[in-house]
């Protein structure tokens, strides 16, 4: 019969321990991605919309005291081109909670779109869900 050693049960800690670290690594990993994949969305979903919104610029301007060298965008008429945008698009469908946000500086128009994203794996102590952003600006360039 063998004698117990002090070293008797580390490996069987030792991989407890590596495991562990694996799950935690795995559910970073797939958080992470899920998150990159919902950013990916709303970019292309701000794309479309400041896109929407710099296609509005046209207006009474245009014919009466010409645009300059950078068309004016009028910010009431850019709020309505991309409200119109994402609702044309489905957007609130795909991405419930979604909110949006348009800001003009004049010439430069910018849409920031928001929404939340419940994470796949959750252990214990990590939140279950973030706030995924996407942004994109747009300026209307003559000549």
């Amino acid at each position: 019969m063998r004698r117990p050693t002090p070293e008797d049960g580390t490996v069987t800690v030792l991989v407890v321990g590596f495991a562990l670290v694996a799950a935690l690594l795995v559910a970073a990993v797939v958080d992470a991605s899920a998150a990159y994949l919902q950013r990916q969305s709303l970019h292309a979903l701000a794309d479309g919309a400041v896109l929407a919104a710099a296609d509005g610029a046209q207006g009474e301007q245009v014919y009466t005291s010409g645009l300059g060298e950078r068309a004016p965008i009028d910010p009431a008429v850019a709020r309505a081109q991309v409200a119109e945008y994402l609702a044309a698009t489905g957007a609130a469908a795909e991405h419930p909670g979604l909110s949006w946000l348009v800001s003009t500086d004049g010439t430069i128009v910018s849409v920031r779109v928001a929404a939340p994203l419940d994470l796949p794996i959750t252990p214990a102590g990590w939140q279950q869900s973030t706030t995924v952003v996407g942004a994109a600006s747009a300026v209307v360039d003559i000549g």
